[in-house]
């Protein structure tokens, strides 16, 4: 079996804990595919791990990864989806930032010829999200209004291009002047800087006092209770991260005085327990992959070395839409 280089987080203290090790690949067992990652997609839940913040929390030392894209270098015996030299993405709970990745066959799935490796690696966890919180939770509707919050963000971006694909009217939120010029490249109607004390009183302007249908939320925090004020009489409130690193208590008399909906988003773990759900967001992701839709916005690019650095860009909240490391310097 070959070597392969790897960046291990060795203690649960952030991207300052992040060191490149050289690793043995050991044998496959049934079901499993090797990969030779050629981009990995980085995702805030992956800072949270190295902080050991996050509901799901491997104990050092642990490769972060959530998600990739490469060629299968080898597969076990009983799998027929994929087979060596096939073009991929894959997704787990871990391990995807490494030249090599082992995963279940099926979490691999084609990489469509619109995305490059580097789009996709960075696109079935973002996309999942939104797909999941929009169509199969949120059910949003063409023509109606929905606010997103940190909209800048991976996962904010995915459904600020799913929403107008779907045909809702978008506002988005960001924290500087390029954040908001990208959310209003992948697609907005209307921009609103996130810290405006106003928030609430311009969506309502927006949407001839009505407030918005949906609110998608992956921040948390005092935005999260601004948007309340935002939202429309039988609206739903998609609970989907807290990025601020918050978790905000929504006020029950609210919630009932203007009969909105909160409603917990978890695109990985819904299909997990619902079989059939599984199959249904399978194909809908397969379709909008072959299409390019969601395609991402790569605002910064790594090599496997610098990733601790690449998480620091994570943890300073400079990305704007998604963070790349690369094995090899072409994508």
């Amino acid at each position: 079996m070959s070597s392969y280089r790897a960046a291990v987080c060795t203690e649960l203290t952030g991207p300052d804990s992040i060191q490149i090790q050289t690793r043995e690949a050991r044998p496959l067992a049934s079901g499993e595919v090797r990969i030779a990652v050629k981009a990995a997609g980085l995702n805030f839940p992956d800072l949270l791990m190295t902080q050991g913040k996050y509901q799901f929390r491997p104990d050092p030392p642990f490769i972060p990864g959530l998600e990739a894209a490469g060629e299968v270098l080898e597969v076990a015996s009983d799998v027929q989806s994929v087979k060596p030299g096939d073009r991929v993405m894959a997704g787990g709970k871990g391990g995807a930032l490494a030249e090599q990745w082992i995963v279940g066959d099926s979490a691999v799935s084609p990489l469509p010829a619109a995305l490059s490796f580097a789009e996709g690696a960075c696109w079935q966890t973002a996309a999942s999200t939104a797909w999941h919180a929009l169509v199969e939770r949120g059910h949003l509707q063409p023509g109606e209004t929905i606010l997103i919050l940190g909209a800048s963000g991976g996962v904010g971006m995915a459904a600020v291009k799913m929403a107008k694909h779907i045909g809702a009217t978008v506002i988005g939120t960001g924290s500087n002047e390029e954040k908001l010029e990208a959310i209003h490249h992948a697609g907005a109607d209307h921009l609103i800087d996130s810290a405006d004390q106003n928030l609430a009183t311009k969506v309502k302007a927006l949407t001839d006092g009505k407030g918005v249908n949906v609110v998608y939320d992956p921040v948390g925090g005092d935005l999260a209770l601004t948007a309340t004020r935002a939202i429309a009489w039988n609206g739903r409130y998609l609970i989907v991260g807290f990025a601020s690193g918050t978790i905000p208590a929504f006020p029950a008399n609210h919630i009932m005085i203007k009969t909105y909906s909160v409603i917990g988003v978890r695109a990985g773990e819904g299909p997990r327990r619902d079989p059939e759900l599984a199959i249904r967001q399978r194909a809908a992701l397969r379709d909008l992959a072959d299409k390019g839709i969601m395609r991402p916005h790569i605002s910064h690019r790594f090599s496997l070395t610098d990733a601790a650095q690449s998480l620091g860009v994570l943890e300073r909240r400079e990305a704007i839409g998604r963070v790349v490391v690369e094995m090899t310097t072409s994508s």
